[in-house]
C-alpha cells in the first residue's frame, strides 16, 4: 500500500466513522482535508462565511440525530465558528469542529494565524484534543465524534497542526479500521420512580405535557403520540418542538399557550427546559406550586429552577422513559377519570382561551393602515400558498424562520404535522442562522447522501426559509453557496426597513430622516432602521437564481408558487409596513404589556 497523507488519513476516518457531508471553508493547511474527503466520497459543502458553516453543521446534527462535521482554517476560522459552538452548546445539538493550525514546531514564534485553539475553546467545548500524531489521528477523531454525540450532545473539537495533515505515514494498512460508533446507550427509569410520577400524574387536577425540540432531536415522536392519545393529557409543543404531534391535534394548546402555564398544577417536560422559553418554571406565568416531571438526559437539568421538582425528575432518554411511564399508566386517560369541577374547568380555560386567540389572530390579517401588507398578512399568504401546493400532512416542506416579528409570527402561522421540519433562532435566540439551517436542511433531506428522513414517504423536501431583513443580512451571500451547489432553496426577506421595526413607509420620508441624519439637524434615522426597500432579491439574479420584488398581495401569491416550483435558489423580497416605535422584545415574552394575553404567535 502507498504511503497515506495526514489528510488523508483524516478523511478516511471520518467516512469509516459514517460522516457523509462536511460543512465549512477551506484555506491552508485544510484545503487538502477537504480534497481528499471528496475522493473518499464525503460531500463538501463551502460556505462563504465560517459563521454560517458552523450553524449548518449544528443543525445537521440535529436533524440527523448524529454530528455535523464543520472544517475550517486556524486562528480566524477558529474565532468565526465559535458561533457554532455556542449554538450547539445552547441547543445540545451534536457538532464535531475541525480547524488547521500552524506547524507544531512554530507555535509561540508568531506563525501564519496562530492561535491556542486548544485553550480557547477547552472551557466551552465537551472535549477539545490535538492528536500527537499520524498514528494517532483515528482514535482522537473517533473519541471526539464519539462524545460530541454520547450523553448531552454538544461540540468536540479536534485541532490539526499543519505538519500533521501533510505528514506522510509510510505504512498505512498497520492502521485498525475504524467502525461507525453504535447509537448512544438510553438510559431509562426505575420502576420505584415511574410508580411515583404516574401516580403524580393521576392525582393531577390540570395535567400538562410540554414537548420541546429534544423530543424532535431524539426521534420519540411514535412513542410520544401514543403517549398523549392514551392518556388525554394536553400538550404544549416548543416551536422545534411542533410536528412531534400535529399541531392539529385536538389536544394541543398552542393557541392557549399562557392559560395552559398560568393554570397547570402537574407538568410532565419531554425534551425541554425550564429556561427563559418556560419563563423558568415561576411565577407569575406560572402557578405558584405547579410541580415538574422532568424527562432528560442531563441530570443538571433536573431540578434547575424548579428545586422542588427535582425528586419527580427523570435522568433517562425520551424514547426509552416514555414507553415505560406508557406501560404505566396502561388503562388510566385523563379523559376517563372521575369529573371534578377542577378538571372541567382547566379544559374549559383551554378551549376559551384557543377559541378568543384563534379569532384574534385572524383579526389581525389587514392590509396595514397604509396599503402596505403587514408582516402578518405576508406570512398569511405565503402559508395559504403553500398548503394549498403541499399540504401539512404531505411533510414536504422544511421551514426555517428567523428575525424577530418574523420569527415570532411565522411560528403558529405554519402548522406542521410532522417533526424536524421547522428551525428558528433556538435557545440561544440566535441571529444569522437562516441561510446556513436552509443549507444544512437540504443536505440532511435532498442531497445523495442525505441522513435525514421525515413525513409519509419521506419525500423529497421544499426548504423554504423566511427571514426578517435584519436577519438575512447576517449571511446573504450564502445564497450563492445554494446556487453553486443546486440547491432549490425558497427564500422569503420580509423587508420593512428595520430591526425590529422600520423607519418610515414612504420613500419621502425616509430620505428626510437620513438627511437629518447625516446632517445633523433633527433625531434622524432610529439606531434599528435598515435602507428604505433595499433589493434584496438582486442577490439572486448576481448568482444565476430567480428573484421576485413584491408589494401586494397578488404578487405575493404568484411569486411564492412559482418561487415552490422553480428548480433552482429564489429569493423574494416582500416589502410590508414599518412598524410603531415602542417596547423593543420578542413577542413570547409578554412584558410589555399590563397582562399577557397568550397570543398564536408566543412560543
Amino acid at each position: 500500500m502507498a504511503p497515506a497523507t495526514g489528510a488523508h488519513i483524516i478523511a478516511d476516518s471520518l467516512r469509516s466513522l459514517g460522516v457523509s457531508t462536511i460543512f465549512g471553508i477551506v484555506g491552508i493547511p485544510v484545503i487538502e482535508i477537504a480534497e481528499e474527503a471528496r475522493k473518499v466520497g464525503i460531500q463538501f459543502i463551502g460556505f462563504r462565511n465560517e459563521q454560517a458553516a458552523s450553524y449548518a453543521a449544528t443543525a445537521y446534527g440535529y436533524l440527523t440525530g448524529k454530528p455535523g462535521v464543520c472544517l475550517v482554517v486556524g486562528g480566524p476560522g477558529v474565532l468565526h465558528a465559535i458561533a457554532g459552538v455556542g449554538n450547539s452548546s445552547a441547543n445540545a445539538w451534536p457538532l464535531l469542529l475541525l480547524a488547521g493550525s500552524s506547524e507544531t514546531d512554530l507555535v509561540s514564534r508568531g506563525a501564519f494565524q496562530e492561535l491556542d485553539a486548544i485553550s480557547l475553546l477547552a472551557p466551552h467545548t465537551k472535549l477539545a484534543l490535538r492528536p500527537p500524531g499520524l498514528d494517532s489521528i483515528q482514535s482522537t477523531l473517533e473519541n471526539a465524534y464519539r462524545t460530541s454525540w454520547y450523553g448531552r450532545p454538544g461540540t468536540a473539537f479536534v485541532d490539526l497542526p499543519a505538519n500533521l495533515i501533510k505528514g506522510t505515514m509510510p505504512n498505512p494498512s498497520e492502521l485498525p479500521r475504524l467502525l461507525p460508533p453504535p447509537d448512544p446507550p438510553k438510559p431509562g427509569a426505575d420502576p420505584a420512580k415511574l410508580f411515583k410520577i404516574t401516580t403524580l400524574l393521576k392525582s393531577a387536577a390540570s395535567p400538562l405535557v410540554v414537548i420541546g425540540k429534544g423530543a424532535a432531536y431524539s426521534q420519540s415522536e411514535e412513542p410520544i403520540r401514543a403517549l398523549i392519545d392514551q392518556t388525554q393529557i394536553p400538550f404544549l409543543p416548543t416551536p422545534m418542538g411542533k410536528g412531534v404531534l400535529p399541531d392539529s391535534h385536538p389536544l394541543n394548546t398552542a393557541s392557549a399557550r399562557s392559560t395552559a402555564l398560568k393554570n397547570a398544577d402537574v407538568v410532565l417536560i419531554l425534551g425541554a427546559r425550564l429556561n427563559w422559553i418556560l419563563h423558568f418554571g415561576s411565577p407569575p406565568k406560572w402557578r405558584p406550586n405547579v410541580k415538574f416531571i422532568h424527562i432528560d438526559i442531563s441530570a443538571e437539568e433536573i431540578g434547575k429552577n424548579a428545586p422542588r421538582s427535582a425528586d419527580w425528575g427523570v435522568v433517562g432518554d425520551i424514547g426509552v422513559v416514555v414507553p415505560q411511564l406508557s406501560a404505566a399508566l396502561k388503562g388510566w386517560s385523563y379523559s376517563s377519570r372521575p369529573v371534578d369541577q377542577s378538571s372541567r374547568s382547566f379544559l374549559h380555560l383551554l378551549q376559551t382561551a384557543k377559541t378568543k386567540n384563534k379569532a384574534a389572530a385572524a383579526a389581525k390579517l389587514d392590509s396595514g393602515g397604509k396599503g402596505r401588507m403587514t408582516i402578518a398578512t405576508a406570512l398569511s399568504i405565503i402559508e395559504r400558498t403553500l398548503h394549498r401546493l403541499s399540504p401539512p400532512e404531505r411533510g414536504s416542506i422544511v421551514y426555517i424562520s428567523e428575525g424577530a416579528n418574523t420569527m415570532d409570527i411565522s411560528r403558529s402561522t405554519f402548522p406542521l404535522a410532522h417533526p424536524r421540519l421547522r428551525l428558528d433562532a433556538g435557545t440561544h435566540a440566535t441571529m444569522g442562522v437562516g441561510l446556513g439551517y436552509a443549507i444544512a436542511a437540504h443536505a440532511a433531506y435532498n442531497s445523495s447522501t442525505a441522513e435525514a428522513r421525515s413525513g409519509p414517504g419521506a419525500e423529497r423536501k421544499k426548504i423554504v426559509c423566511i427571514e426578517g431583513d435584519s436577519a438575512f443580512g447576517f449571511s446573504a451571500m450564502e445564497v450563492e453557496t445554494m446556487a453553486r451547489c443546486g440547491m432549490d432553496v425558497l427564500v422569503f426577506v420580509v423587508n420593512n426597513g428595520g430591526v425590529y421595526h422600520g423607519d418610515a413607509d414612504e420613500r419621502g420620508e425616509w430620505d428626510r430622516l437620513r438627511k437629518q441624519e447625516h446632517g445633523g439637524e433633527g433625531e434622524g434615522l432610529r439606531s434599528t432602521s435598515l435602507g428604505f426597500e433595499t433589493r434584496y432579491e438582486m442577490i439572486a439574479e448576481a448568482v444565476g437564481g430567480k428573484e421576485f420584488f413584491v408589494r401586494t398581495a397578488e404578487e405575493l401569491e404568484r411569486a411564492t408558487e412559482e418561487g415552490y416550483k422553480e428548480g433552482r435558489v429564489c429569493v423574494v423580497n416582500v416589502v410590508v409596513e414599518s412598524g410603531k416605535e415602542g417596547k423593543l422584545e420578542f413577542g413570547w415574552q409578554g412584558n410589555g404589556g399590563k397582562k399577557d394575553g397568550d397570543g398564536a404567535s408566543k412560543l
